[in-house]
Formats: structure tokens, sequence, C-alpha cells
């Protein structure tokens, strides 16, 4: 069977080949700090990736099916896509949140970090990463209490009026839009975090 023909064996055949490739170039002991760092890197694609698709192309996209009179509509995306990658998105959000976590956690810097480095024994790299992580606990939030439980009301997913269906439609943007907008300074101190930070 070809892995590539599923997504669950593309996944899985990808995995293996990290770990033959880690195997061959590192031997066999195991770097849980790298290993959990792959982690948060793989889900935070996932995570960021899917709200740019959102953001960048399906709810443009959505708008103008929407106002091409004869046009096919967005039935297809609302039915097929939107729940789909709302599955993933909402997944990679809580892997990338749990998995950042675990690594602050086992550089003992997640207090440090949530403190913005203002705790006793605290440094500027912990405010960097602190940052980063309380604009990552923002947007984990708007993923699961705003946006989740609104594009369930747009998709039909929960019954809503018309009335519910506007206002969800209203949150859920504004949520992911704000969230766009927080990821950018979220990578930058992510990225800062491991190269001394972007101002010397």
């Amino acid at each position: 069977m070809n892995p590539l023909k599923t997504v669950a064996g593309t996944i899985i055949g990808g995995i293996v080949l990290a770990v033959i490739i880690a195997a061959a170039t590192s031997g066999i002991h195991l770097n849980v700090a790298s290993l959990t760092v792959w982690i948060h890197v793989l889900a935070g694609i996932t995570w960021i990736g899917l709200l740019y698709y959102f953001n960048f192309v399906q709810v443009p996209a959505l708008g103008d099916a929407a106002a091409d009179e004869g046009g096919p509509g967005g039935a297809g995306i609302t039915k097929y896509v939107a729940p789909r990658a709302l599955w993933w998105f909402r997944w990679g959000a809580a892997l990338t949140w749990l998995s950042g976590a675990s690594y602050l956690g086992h550089l003992g810097r997640f207090q440090h970090a949530f403190t913005l480095g203002l705790s006793e024994g605290g440094i500027h790299q912990d405010m960097i990463i602190g940052v980063g992580a309380w604009l990552g606990t923002i947007m984990l939030f708007n993923v699961w209490v705003l946006i989740w439980p609104n594009q369930k009301k747009i998709l039909g997913m929960v019954e809503a009026s018309e009335a519910e269906v506007a206002k969800a439609r209203a949150v859920a943007f504004a949520a992911s839009r704000t969230n766009t907008l927080l990821s950018i300074p979220m990578l930058m101190s992510m990225v800062g975090y491991g190269h001394g930070g972007f101002f010397l």
C-alpha cells in the first residue's frame, strides 16, 4: 500500500522517515527537548498555516462566491472543507500550546516565561518567550472559546437562528482576524527566544 494515498499514511510515513533521519544523524539517544520543539513546530505550522488559509484564502473566496450571482456558491467549502480544516485547526492549536508549555516546563522556565521574566530567577529571554507564550495563550482561547463554538453555528453543526448566525459570523471573524494579527508578534517572539531577540 502506498502511504501517500492517505493523510494518515503520509503523516506516519513522515514520522518514520524523521525518526530514521534522527537516528542516522544523532544516534539512538532521545533528546526530549528537541522532540518537544519538533512537535511544537509541526503543530504550530498546522495551526498558523490554517489560520492564514482561513484569513487569506477561504474567507475572501466565500465572500466572492456569495457575491457571484449564478456562480457555484460556497456550499462545498462550508459543507466539506471548513469542518475538516477546523478540526485540524483547533487540535493543532491545542497541541501547539501543550507542546510549547511542555518545553518551557522541561527547561524549568514555565513560571518565568508566564511572569515575563519578572519572577525571581527570571532572565531577559523569559520576557521574549513569555510574550510569545501569552499571545499564544490568548490565541488558543480565541480558537476554543470564540472561533470554534461560533463556527459550529455558522456551519449548521448546531441550531441557530439567522440573528445568532449573523452574530456568530461577526465574533468568529473578529477572533480569527485578532489571531492573525497576534500571530505576527507571537512568531517573532518564538524565533527571537532562540536567537537572542531582535534588537540588541
